[in-house]
Order: structure tokens, then sequence, then C-alpha cells
């Protein structure tokens, strides 16, 4: 006979109205006071990246414009200019987390925090039970092993739809409530329906619970934090009674395939720099990634309800990636939204094959594009506004590389060689294309080729500053060719992640992207049919460009981008494959030292599998 398990404190209501996009608000919650200004570090972040494009802007304007420049060069001209300054404002971002990190910081002299009430919010929905509960009692204990002022609880808050999900979910609460040590505190419930997913999960324990808590620490189900990475940010949010959401640098653990250790890689070394940088420029007005972040529950509730958003149709849709959203409603309402990138033991997990990444890269391309019907809203911060803007562009960057790509295959090497006739009086029906020599053309490639290299590089000099050694990776060759293995499969992948990427925009301007699916964390073995379907276009598209440059039509600065494109259906492939042959081509720190906390959460999610599968748990009726 089903059941429905119910493990909560008692109620303690809180009200969370839902804003007015088309009005300020300003909480009157919010202490008085002035707070640092992030003017200067702004000015060295953006300043160089915009003279740069302008430089870059001037010397191409007069290659082409020897006899005026004309639609399809300054079409041209556009498209190379905003991709360049996206690059050249990461290396600068780059850059200046290289600056904080080598600035030696007198610690503060600060007194005891104000002790806080915090819950440690963790929604669900048909994730594999035994893995959300085993993380869950690797934070508490470690929290109880660090003692200190705070009181923290762990709710799971589930909205499993699944059956037999749900029937392991609460048999894995019973289970795990029984062999926590006392004091420690876990509770559960199960919404009847997941009325407006995330967003209406998180905001039920708001209005539900949210007044005896001071504060929420908001995690993900693959989140894990150290004791001391979660008191660590309770202490930050209680010494700053003005902010309303710190937010952790979350770094990407438990790898086992070749893409995932690609991206872990690549977030532990070059993702340092970048982070410190970031929170420099972003100053009080950070952005918040939906979990890993500590939230001040009254500022949330008075200030970040969402509401519907009405399409054209007139139909009411839930604002799918609300995180940025809600960042943005705090800082409009007075609140400082912090990033604290140093503190250290924030972890997450990634997608393990390319698929995986671009599926749920889809999920998230439908939520940012969402972002700009909101930038005209009344009372956001401009640099609010750039997180949005900047969280959509980085996916329309793709369909304006692919543009790019595809005009400069057609613009070929010469007048006799060109896929397309230049304008003439005997092709006068052809459009004029810009004319550029084999040097300016290569110059060109190159610059972007170096400029898109240039934040790895970085962050490879600037990993000493934070701390980390090379040797941490089993030393320096093999962090050396660790490093050249992640260059080459991130220039092999790139390319079919943008082809992805368009696909995503198109599917979601389309109305194709339906829904907000779960996401497969422990991702899968795919067929030859299923590779086939999702890489098509990259196939077509790496087969046309190599067959150009195999005829002399296309430039054969190209041809990386026309090998990986041919061959995304084999590289696709090698994204899932893991154990011996992954970690040979991609080493990591946590090969040669692994946290304990990841090595504590391994054993408690075996511990608590090996009981629930024991018992039996298969279905509610059993």
């Amino acid at each position: 006979m089903s059941r429905d398990l119910h493990i909560m404190p008692p109620e303690a209501p809180l009200a969370m109205p839902a804003q007015d996009f088309s009005a300020g608000f300003r909480d009157a919650q919010v202490p008085n006071g002035k707070r640092a200004s992030a003017g200067f570090w702004r000015a060295l972040a953006f300043s160089p990246a915009m003279a740069a494009t302008l430089g870059l802007l001037w010397v191409m304007s007069d290659w082409f414009g020897a006899e005026g420049i004309n639609l399809i060069e300054g079409i041209l001209l556009a498209l190379i200019s905003f991709n360049f300054f996206w690059i050249s404002f990461t290396v600068c971002t780059v850059l200046l987390g290289m600056v904080s990190l080598s600035r030696q910081e007198q610690p503060k002299r600060e007194g005891r925090p104000q002790p806080l009430r915090v819950a440690l919010l963790t929604p669900v929905y048909n994730e594999v039970p035994w893995n959300v509960l085993g993380n869950a009692r690797t934070m508490l204990e470690d929290l109880s092993k660090r003692g200190g002022q705070h009181h923290y609880a762990m709710f799971i808050l589930s909205d499993t739809r699944d059956p037999e999900i749900a029937a392991q979910e609460q048999a894995s609460v019973e289970a795990l409530r029984t062999t926590l040590a006392p004091g420690l505190e876990l509770y559960y419930r199960r919404r009847p329906e997941n009325t407006d997913r995330k967003v209406g999960n998180i905001a039920d324990w708001v209005s539900r619970w949210g007044a005896d808590w001071d504060a929420m620490l908001v995690l993900d189900a693959d989140s894990l934090m150290t004791g001391r990475a979660i008191t660590r940010l309770t202490d930050a949010l209680a010494r700053d009674t003005g902010a309303g959401l710190i937010q952790s640098y979350p770094q990407l653990i438990g790898a086992q395939s070749v893409f995932a250790r690609m991206q872990q890689f690549a977030n532990g070394v070059y993702g340092i720099a970048f982070a410190e940088g970031l929170a420099r420029w972003c100053g009080q007005e950070g952005n918040y990634w939906g979990h890993n972040a500590i939230i001040r529950t009254r500022a949330f509730a008075s200030s970040a309800g969402l509401p519907k958003l009405r399409a054209f149709n007139g139909q009411e849709k839930l604002i799918m990636s609300h995180d940025f959203v809600e960042a943005g409603l705090l800082r409009r309402a007075g609140w400082a939204v912090r990033f604290l990138p140093r503190i250290r033991g924030s972890y997450e997990e990634t997608p393990p094959t390319l698929i995986d990444h671009a599926l749920r890269d889809r999920r998230w391309c439908q939520g940012n594009l969402q972002h700009l019907k909101l930038l005209g809203s009344t009372g956001f911060r401009a640099v609010s506004r750039f997180h949005m803007f900047h969280g959509a562009v980085g996916y329309l960057m793709s369909p304006l590389w692919f543009a790019l790509l595809v005009m400069w295959a057609l613009i070929g090497q010469g007048e006799d060689a060109s896929v397309l006739y230049y304008f003439s009086p005997d092709n006068p029906l052809f459009p004029q294309w810009p004319e550029m020599s084999e040097t300016r053309h290569v110059l060109i490639i190159l610059v972007m080729y170096a400029m898109l290299l240039a934040p790895k590089v970085l962050g490879v000099l600037a990993l000493p500053l934070s701390g980390v050694r090379y040797s941490d990776f089993g030393g320096g060759f093999k962090f050396l060719t660790s490093f050249l293995s992640e260059v080459i499969l991130s220039i092999l992948y790139a390319p079919i992640l943008m082809v992805q990427q368009m696909i995503a925009v198109f599917r979601t301007a389309f109305g194709v992207q339906k829904g907000w699916s779960p996401q497969a964390r422990d991702g899968g073995s795919y067929g030859l049919r299923t590779l086939i379907l999702c890489h098509v276009v990259e196939t077509v598209s790496g087969v046309a460009l190599s067959v150009g440059i195999l005829s002399g039509l296309v430039s054969i600065w190209l041809a990386p981008i026309a090998i990986s494109l041919a061959f995304a259906i084999p590289l696709s492939a090698l994204s899932g494959v893991s154990s011996g042959p992954a970690r040979r081509m991609v080493g990591m720190k946590e090969d040669v030292k692994e946290p304990a906390i990841t090595r504590s959460a391994r054993r408690h999610r075996d511990e608590l599998k090996r009981l629930i599968e024991g018992r039996g748990v298969m279905t509610p009726a059993e």
C-alpha cells in the first residue's frame, strides 16, 4: 500500500509576493550604509576589451574600405567585432583575476558573527535517492564535526513524479534518519504536484516554513559542500547585514569520462583566475547560479518572488532560468549579491558525455534567451542587466560564429578560387564579397585562435597564485600532458558545441524546445543511431568544408574546424569513454589526492544503496 512520507517541523509562514517588473522596488529591511564600489575594476575589465575591439575594427575597416564598405562587408565586420569583444572581455577578466590573486590582502580582524539558523535546501526531481541522501548525510556530519554557533538542518524537498523512485526516496530518508547521530536534523516532504518546478518548490518552502530560518543554503541534487565552506558562507552572510545572497564557486568533481574530465580539469585550472576576476568587477552586483549559495530568507521572500511572463499568445509562462532574475531582483531591492570564489570546498558534478552536455544546454538556452524579455524591466541595476544579456549572448554567439564560418568559407582564397564570384560587369547578379589577401585572412584567424587560447594559458600561469601547485596533478610532466590533452580536446569539441548551441537557439526560437526535463546525471552510452541523429548537422557541415579545402576553394586554416565537424560522431562516442583511457588522457589533482568530503560521500552513498536494495524497495506497493 502506498504512503506519503512527511517529516517536517511546524509551519512558520512567510509571505512571498510576486514582484512587478514594471515598477521599481526598495526593500525597507535593507540596512543603510555606503558599500564599496567596483567601478575601478569594471573599468579595467571593460575598457581594454572595448579598445582592442575598436582597434581590430579600425584595422579591418581600413582593409575593406579602399572603395567603401558595402553591406556584406559591414555584416562581416560586425560579426567579427562582436565575437572579438566577448573573447577580449574574457581575457581581461582572467588578467584581473591574476592581479587580484597576486595581491597579499591583510585579513580583517572581525568579531564573532551573529549566530544564524540556516536551512540546507535540496530540491530533487526523480533523482537517484541514495546519491542525494548520501551527500546530505556527509554535509550534516561534516558540519557537526566542525561545531560552531550556527544551527543547520537539511531539507529534502521532493518533486519526484516517478512512483518507484518516490518509494526508494522515502525508504532512503527513513533509513538515513535511523543512522544519523543525535542532534542532526533531516526533514523531508514531497509535493503532490510539482507546480512551477524548482521555482515553486523553493517558494513553497519559503512561504510555509521560511519564517523560522534566517538563511537558506540552496543546493542541487548533485551538490556537495564541506562543513568549512558552509560555515564560511554563513559567517560571511552574518557579518554582512546588507548582503542578500552570497554565491560560492562550485568546482567539478566525480568526472570519469573523457568529456567530464576535460571539463573538470578546465574548471579546476583555468576557472580559478576567471572566477577571481569576475568577483572583482561584479562587486555588490554579483550573480546567482541556482545552487551552492546562501540567501537571506526574508530578503528573498520580500524581494525575489517571480511572476509569470505573458507570451505573445496571452499564455503565462514560468521564468525558466530563475537564478539570474532572482539575483537581479535582490539587487534591485537594495540587497548586495556577492561572489566569494576563495571559499573552497563547494562542489557539483558535470554531464559525462557530449550529448548529455548538449541536452542540458538546450534547457539552459531556453531559459537564458527568455531573459532578453526582461532587459527593459524597471529598477534592475545595469550590471544585473549585463548578467542576463551576457547569459543570452553566450548562446547567441554560436549562430554568429557559425555565420562567420560560413561567410569565411564562401569568401574563399581568391577571385579565381572563391565559391562565390565577386561583383563585376560580367556577374551583375552576385553580391560583392570582401576581398582579402591570404596574409590578412590568416592573420585574422590566428588572432582569433590566440585570443581563444589566451584564457587557458593565463589560467595556467595564475594557478600558483591560488595556492595550487603543478605537482598536485602528479608532477609537472603529468600536468603538461593533461594541459595539452585538454587543449586538443577543447579544440576538437568547440566547433561541435558551437553547432549544438546553434541548434538549441533555433529550437527555442521556433518553439521546438518544450518544457524543462530533469537532468540525466549518470548519462549513458549512446548507440550509433542516436549519435548520427544528434550530429548530422555537424557531419554534413564538416564534410562540405573538407571538400572545399581539398578543392582549393576554402582556406586551409579552417581545417581544424572542418576535421572536428566531419568527425563529430566518433568524437561524441569518445566523450563517453571512461576509466583507464580517460584517466591517461586528462589527469586531475583529485586523482592524486581525493578530497576527504568526496570519499565520505561515496562511502555513505554505497552504504545507503546496499541497505535500500537489500530491503527490496522497488515500488510503492511493496
